[in-house]
């Protein structure tokens, strides 16, 4: 019985792309009394597993918060294997704005303790005392009212690349950070003010809500389903969108783009960018912001001590972060000393955005993806010619393929002739054992992929 992962993620990216099928990014999250999170967690990776479900989600005794991705063919199966629980019957899932097929590369399925770390003594008030949800409409309007007090409940490295108009952004690192903070800012407004609060998916809102109740203030609002809902429901009701600039998330992608305003700068040059990207020094990984000139000067890396790390052999790499701790590091961007245009910011600054006419990103999708088509199965030496069995999809003149293997490498080029059987074709089908001349040896091991351009 599989209840771990048993593939690397290299492993897991080239089957989802030899596998050329479409996956959804999406979310959910669910409260409720879970008795044994260790077997609900045993239950759920296998259910998954066999679905080819991949994502993190974590379990505790309060409930279930994961992110996951799902070929869009299981995406009914998916919901079943939650609809088998009483307390995830008609739950929702926020499908995400841009999708990525590989957004996420392994089926991880942990428990913790809670499943927001909020730093709340869950005793001490009543967690499901939460506040008013908002659909998008409702939450456009009551944005109008003078009265209303809006917070970003996400972290600064989330909200410096896209918030609400108008909203409080609290420059924090971790969710429970801005608990005390807010409270401690806005206790004269307690009940003279409306407190509306949103945050990515609308999990962070639901446990806040309850407390800045328990703090006596009187009308607190959320954001039903924190802005991946309120988007979806912007674009099907044709609404203005308040929201502008990217929303962060934590997979691949690093962000989805809601509306075309810059509202951030590269960390390194200062000109408007909102593109995330992980130091490529894995003994780094620092979490930045970083425009096309830069990535391609700086080789991807947030200083020179970097850039010089990554030019090392592998090995010496790997020796050089052996038994460095970098977790706590990671996403705290805006307090790196390696970073010239860092943001120093006060909650209630006013940013003004940058239009642009075309975005350009670092960290989308990928521009292209390989299709598996064929196995190596001969080589003639004398005549340069390989031959491949077509196993999977048709192959036709004019499609630029890739062949891959661990001695071959990768080798691209472009499909002019080849044959069956003797006879020149233009397209060959599945079982077909197709050649053609190439400028290089294939190896049995060898594959054949087609390259497949993305909108």
């Amino acid at each position: 019985m599989q209840l771990y992962n048993t593939l690397s993620a290299e492993e897991r990216a080239q089957l989802i792309e030899q596998a050329g099928e479409k996956r959804l990014t999406l979310s959910f999250y669910a409260y409720a009394k879970i008795e044994n999170p260790e077997q609900f967690r045993n239950d759920l990776f296998i259910a998954w597993n066999a679905l080819g479900a991949l994502g993190r989600t974590y379990i505790a005794h309060e409930g279930i918060n994961a992110q996951m991705s799902v070929p869009a063919e299981n995406f009914d199966a998916f919901r079943d294997t939650l609809e088998v629980y009483d307390f995830m019957k008609g739950i929702r899932l926020n499908v995400a704005v841009e999708q990525d097929d590989l957004s996420f590369l392994k089926l991880t399925v942990k428990v913790r303790n809670k499943i927001v770390a909020d730093g709340l003594d869950d005793a001490t008030f009543d967690v499901t005392n939460k506040g008013i949800h908002l659909g998008a409409k409702d939450f456009n309007e009551l944005l109008n009212d003078p009265d209303v007090v809006l917070v970003d409940f996400r972290n600064h490295y989330e909200s410096e690349v896209g918030h609400f108009k108008g909203a409080i952004t609290p420059d924090v690192d971790t969710f429970r950070e801005s608990l005390p903070i807010i409270n401690e800012q806005l206790q004269k407004h307690k009940e003279d003010k409306k407190l509306v609060m949103y945050c990515t998916g609308g999990i962070r809102c639901e446990k806040a809500s309850a407390y800045f109740k328990h703090q006596g203030f009187k009308n607190v609002y959320q954001l039903e389903g924190g802005i991946i809902e309120y988007t979806r429901q912007v674009k099907a009701e044709g609404l203005e969108s308040k929201f502008i600039g990217k929303n962060f998330v934590f997979d691949h992608r690093l962000g989805e783009r809601i509306t075309d305003d810059i509202i951030a700068n590269c960390h390194q040059c200062g000109k408007p960018c909102d593109t995330h990207v992980n130091c490529a020094n894995e003994g780094c990984h620092l979490l930045f912001i970083q425009c096309d000139e830069c990535h391609e000067a700086m080789h991807g890396c947030c200083s020179n001590e970097c850039v010089d790390i990554i030019q090392l052999p592998i090995e010496e790499q790997r020796r050089l972060r052996k038994g460095e701790q970098k977790g706590n590091l990671i996403f705290k961007k805006g307090k790196s000393e390696n970073l010239k245009f860092k943001k120093e910011r006060n909650v209630f600054e006013e940013i003004v955005p940058v239009k642009v006419a075309k975005v350009t990103e670092i960290r989308k999708k990928k521009a292209e993806r390989k299709i598996y088509v064929a196995q190596g199965e001969h080589y003639f030496t004398k005549a340069s010619v390989a031959q491949f069995i077509i196993e999977n999809k048709e192959l036709n003149i004019g499609d630029q393929i890739v062949i891959q293997g661990p001695t071959t490498g990768e080798e691209r080029m472009t499909l002019t002739a080849m044959k069956v059987n003797g006879q020149n074709v233009e397209k060959a089908v599945v079982g077909d054992k197709v050649t053609f001349e190439v400028p290089f040896r294939i190896r049995l091991s060898d594959k054949l992929f087609t390259i497949v351009k993305n909108d």
